[in-house]
């Protein structure tokens, strides 16, 4: 990069865009010690992209640092063109600026693939299929449900592309394996971004801005290999370093580096492993009714005074129950609904916020209960944003071990009675895993 103008436009440009010039930023992140930091809230720094607008991310906030940066880039080449002691040349001062933007964003490029890479390396973002999930049929999950269900059934193949993904992150840190690990991730990245446009994923615009930070970094020893080897062109190594005089500048140096390594690989690593092992963030954490995990059919089911007859079609009649091991109830019915397809990934830690499992997911109407055991009654929450409001009383009676009985009220502030009956249901993925897929399966 040569042009002095285009150098400095570059520099505005991934500057806005890499470093956090938001002062709510900084906010959150001295908001605590940084020892009680949970993985989340590690995953929420390093996710960070410039926003000039509300809602989700768009490419209009790109739109508007680059406006930004025109404008600057063009005030600053006019005051410059004024003063005498600036050469038509690149000189050892356009030279430091390239190198410092390059590191620049080299760094942020590391910090936010690391971020996805200990959650894919501890299998966290896409976990194995709930028991409602194996209970939906494939057409009524969305492209991107369907992609991260998949994932989610092979976690060592989850847990390499984690690998990957570290392994790129970690040679981004140091000047001399940097445009290896910016090659890794521009391949890892196009994918990625790829996989969000063909799924309809939600990280559509992270996934292209990470990308085009590694095509940045990427582009310093592009542009000279190519030369060398499809131009035939003279192509020096280009052995440039800023002049640290200060023993205060070199200390600096050596001290960021170290703290972002501890900070974004050493404690972020342990706190994803160990959210891992005790609090992974797609479902719920607290522990659902005693022995009621499975999925029932609803036998008897009446509302209001009338008792409804099972069928498919009947949006007011329940079809079948599931209960998770944690405190999450779906109900199977033809309720028209509108579907909660955001799909943007937050590691969030709050049972109530906890979203996974009706993302992407049409069919079911899922519920986040608390139970009072004590006067047998189940609150239910919908757990779909649209739905908030939405609120079931109901008492819940256990006659044996295979059958529940439910009452109360619904949604529609009716009269509801149904009587579940557990289903013994073996499933082909889990019989498959005990047996191998190269034995005969009974089911």
């Amino acid at each position: 990069m040569k042009n002095k103008f285009l150098l400095r436009l570059f520099f505005l440009y991934f500057f806005i865009q890499a470093v956090p010039l938001d002062p709510k930023y900084y906010q959150q992140l001295f908001a605590d010690h940084w020892w009680t930091f949970s993985y989340g809230a590690i995953f929420d720094i390093a996710h960070y992209i410039p926003r000039f607008s509300s809602g989700p991310p768009s490419f209009g906030d790109w739109g508007i640092v680059l406006l930004i940066a025109l404008v600057g880039a063009t005030i600053w080449t006019f005051r410059l063109s004024r003063r005498s002691d600036q050469p038509p040349v690149f000189d050892n001062r356009d030279e430091s600026l390239y190198y410092w933007i390059r590191t620049i964003v080299r760094y942020r490029l590391a910090i936010g693939i690391l971020a996805y890479g200990f959650i894919k390396l501890f299998p966290l973002q896409a976990p194995y299929p709930s028991l409602s999930n194996l209970n939906t049929h494939y057409g009524d999950f969305t492209r991107w449900k369907l992609f991260s269900l998949s994932l989610g059934i092979v976690p060592s193949y989850e847990s390499f592309l984690g690998l990957v993904e570290i392994i790129g992150g970690l040679l981004l840190f140091y000047r001399r394996s940097a445009s290896v690990g910016a090659l890794i991730l521009a391949i890892f990245l196009g994918n990625v971004f790829m996989s969000n446009v063909a799924y309809g994923g939600g990280d559509i615009v992270y996934s292209l801005y990470l990308l085009t930070l590694a095509l940045f970094v990427l582009s310093y020893d592009l542009v000279r290999l190519s030369n060398l080897l499809f131009w035939q062109r003279p192509a020096s190594a280009n052995r440039f370093r800023p002049a640290l005089a200060a023993p205060w500048q070199r200390r600096g140096r050596v001290f960021l580096k170290v703290l972002v390594l501890f900070f974004f690989v050493i404690l972020y690593g342990i706190r994803t492993r160990n959210g891992y092992l005790s609090e992974p963030y797609q479902f719920p954490l607290a522990k659902g009714l005693d022995g009621v995990q499975g999925i029932y059919n609803v036998s008897l089911f009446k509302k209001g005074k009338d008792t409804l007859a099972y069928s498919k079609t009947d949006s007011s009649r329940w079809q079948d129950i599931v209960f998770e091991k944690w405190t999450t109830l779906s109900i199977r019915s033809n309720r028209p609904v509108v579907l909660d397809s955001v799909n943007v990934e937050r590691p969030v830690l709050g049972d109530d916020q906890r979203d996974y499992e009706v993302q992407g997911a049409a069919d079911r109407s899922y519920y986040r209960y608390e139970a009072d055991t004590v006067n047998r009654r189940l609150t239910l929450y919908n757990k779909n944003p649209y739905y908030k409001n939405e609120q079931l009383v109901l008492q819940y009676e256990r006659p044996g071990p295979s059958r529940i009985i439910l009452s109360g009220i619904d949604q529609d502030h009716d009269s509801v009675y149904a009587v579940l009956d557990r289903i013994n249901k073996k499933y082909l993925i889990e019989e498959a895993a005990k047996t191998g897929r190269q034995k005969g399966l009974k089911l």
